[in-house]
Formats: structure tokens, sequence, C-alpha cells
């Protein structure tokens, strides 16, 4: 019963915001300027009549796949290094720098000068992935409890168990909740960057075509794709990295 409560209780908060979204349009009076929820979803169950839309969807979440996964496992190893070797830190925290002021268009552009235009959106989220798993293993590290360490110093615990007993509890926390924000952020980048470069079967360059054609329900429809296919993707992580720290 508390899980049907749940899930009415979430589908009456999705009527509200669809309720108040129609009555912005009916004000508005415009479905160029603001389509309905009802032409939004005429448009999307169209583009989920055709080919083009299955690939579309498939190679950007390839790519997100992908740049998040880089990001991760790169994001990991810098943090470990930086966080367990103080030089380590002061030689990459230019690096480090760099990647988070940067921002992410600057990348688009110099790839797309570089290489190949569907690699652009991997790059994008590998640079907007990184810096944030790297703070949270970094921090993770340091924040480990002095008083165990010097403990399994004492009893001298092998590193693989004081990596497990000490390190892995303290910096687990802070890795699945950067991890969660990497992927929202990851999403962001990568059709922003599917936008700006082009690539032949993507998210971002059918949101352009919208915008182009000046097709405002379709863009809402590729924009709702977005929306729902970041949200079970956040879930899937998090369902992952559950089991993981379970």
């Amino acid at each position: 019963m508390k899980r049907v409560r749940t899930a009415l209780k979430k589908a009456g908060i999705a009527l509200l915001y669809l309720a108040v979204w129609q009555l912005l349009s009916l004000a508005k009076g415009n479905e160029f300027l603001l389509p309905s929820p009802v032409s939004t979803l005429k448009s999307l169950v169209s583009l989920m009549g055709t080919a083009t839309f299955y690939w579309s969807v498939g190679m950007s979440l390839a790519r997100v796949a992908g740049g998040f996964l880089l990001g991760t496992i790169f994001g990991t190893l810098l943090g470990l290094l930086t966080g367990f070797s103080k030089t380590a830190g002061e030689l990459l925290s230019p690096l480090k720098g760099i990647l988070k002021a940067t921002p992410v268009a600057s990348f688009i552009i110099l790839v797309l000068l570089w290489l190949n235009k569907s690699v652009a959106p991997l790059v994008a989220m590998f640079v907007m992935v990184t810096p944030l798993i790297w703070a949270s293993v970094d921090a993770g590290v340091r924040a480990a409890d002095k008083n165990l360490l010097e403990t399994a110093r004492l009893f001298k615990l092998s590193r693989r168990k004081t990596l497990l007993h000490i390190y892995l509890p303290s910096l687990l926390p802070q890795y699945l909740a950067a991890c969660t924000t990497a992927l929202g952020f990851a999403w962001k980048a990568g059709v922003a960057a599917e936008i700006i470069a082009q690539p032949a079967q993507s998210i971002g360059r059918g949101l352009y075509e919208s915008k182009i054609y000046i097709e405002t329900p379709e863009l809402f429809a590729w924009t709702l794709v977005v929306i729902l296919l970041s949200m079970a993707f956040e879930k899937l992580v998090a369902a992952l990295l559950g089991r993981i720290r379970a």
C-alpha cells in the first residue's frame, strides 16, 4: 500500500505540472512559442515512428555512457593520486583549475579543429565529469580518520585492508553523490556539444533541426526525451552504485 500511495503521489505531482504547462500554453495562445503537452506528445509519437529517432537516441546514449565512464575512471585515478601524494596534488592542481575554468564550448571547438566531429560530445562530457569525480575522491581520501589510520599502522594492517576499511568508507558517500551530479552534467554537456558539432545521428542534431525549421512541438519532444533518458540513466547508475556500496 505504501508503494501505491507513493506512486499515486508522484502521478499527482506530474499531473499538476502538466496542468500548469497546459494553462501557460493556453494563456500564450501560440503553439509556435509554447506548445501544449498534447502537441508535444503527438510530435513525440511521430518521432518514435521513424528509424532515425532510435538511431539518434542510441548514439547519444552511447556517447553519454562512454564520456561518463571515461571521466569517472580518469577522475578516480587522479583523485587517488592527488589524495595520497601531496607532490602530485601540487603538480596537478593547475590542470584541475584549467578543467574547471575552461568553457566546455572551447574544448568542443578545439576538438572540431583537431578531430572528427563525432568525438566532440565525448570530449565535452569527459571534461565535465573528470574534475567532479577527481575533487570528490581527493577530498574523501584526505578526510579519512587520522586516528584510525594510526591504529592501522600500529597493528600493521595491510594496504588492502586499510583501503577497504578506512579509506573506502570515507570517500564512498561523496563519490556516489559526485557520480550522480556528474551524470546530470554529462547529459547537458553532451547534448550541447551535439548541437554545436552536429554529428549525423544524435539528439542534439534533432534539437538543432527543430529550431532551424521552427518545429517547436518537436523541439519540446526532443527535450522531453533528453529529460526522461537522463532521469532513467541516473536511476540506473544510482542503483548500480548502491549495489557496489552494499
